[in-house]
């Protein structure tokens, strides 16, 4: 069994003195995927011994950015989805093993006011595209901050924030599409009917405190392979973003 990790630490060198490395000791993912590293290429040199790592950089200064560290050598790495307009700000960068893919993400924030809405269902389409032409290939599992709760029970008030960035029918109705094509979101697959299970929280009203807070990062997988995979974890007790980090346990047979 192989231990995946996903989280958005907000700053990789900001959550670097806020118990980072002391939860990836811990933890020992195999495989640990971040979003939202705010890194230009140089500006950090963090090896994890034993690991192969990659970075996709945002062009923007201390914006966005992806980053993977992996235990199992990948058969092939590459960064974007091959569409120029959607691969200036580092938020894609996608793993070949031997019989799946692993695809990090970090996707566009519609923004106060949805400004960047349009963009946005953009993106969704055209992300939707790449993972569906991957899965032709072999089966594909896609993690990340994908920036939406996608149904009520996946954020603490949704009355108040319908149609606030991240929670706009658009933006649920995307996701939706993504699950249509052929996709699980494993946390829903393995805890249909948990409530309170959030991975995001503001840094105002003690939010965090009180648990009033959003699930906006996942692992979806490949129908085809929702044999292969045997839980889905929310580590919330974890600090040092306003994300926490979120888990999959997968069949090594997928990765080696």
């Amino acid at each position: 069994m192989l231990k995946l990790i996903s989280w958005n630490v907000n700053g990789l060198r900001a959550v670097l003195g806020k118990g980072f490395l002391e939860f990836f000791d811990k933890e020992k993912p195999d495989i640990l995927c971040l979003q939202e590293t705010k890194l230009s290429e140089g500006q950090l040199d963090l090896e994890l011994e034993g690991y192969y790592s990659y970075y996709n950089y945002a062009e923007k200064k201390g914006y966005s950015g992806t980053a993977v560290y992996t235990r199992i050598k990948p058969l092939d790495v590459t960064f974007g989805i091959g569409i120029d307009e959607h691969d200036h700000e580092g938020r894609v960068i996608t793993l070949e093993f031997e019989n799946c893919f692993l695809v990090n993400v970090y996707t566009p924030n519609s923004q106060r006011g949805l400004a960047r809405l349009p963009y946005r269902m953009e993106w969704e389409d055209a992300f939707r595209a790449y993972l569906v032409s991957l899965d032709s290939k072999k089966p594909v599992i896609v993690c990340g901050d994908m920036n939406v709760a996608h149904q009520e029970i996946d954020l603490k008030n949704p009355q108040s924030n319908h149609n606030n960035a991240g929670f706009s029918d658009e933006e649920r109705a995307k996701f939706s599409e993504l699950l249509e094509a052929g996709f699980i979101d494993s946390f829903r697959y393995f805890y249909p009917d948990q409530e309170g299970a959030y991975t995001w929280w503001s840094y105002m009203f003690k939010a965090r405190e009180k648990n009033v807070g959003w699930r906006i990062d996942y692992f979806c997988v490949s129908k085809k392979i929702e044999d292969k995979i045997k839980d889905a974890l929310i580590y919330s007790e974890v600090m040092g973003s306003d994300h926490c980090p979120v888990g999959l346990l997968a069949d090594e047979g997928l990765f080696l």
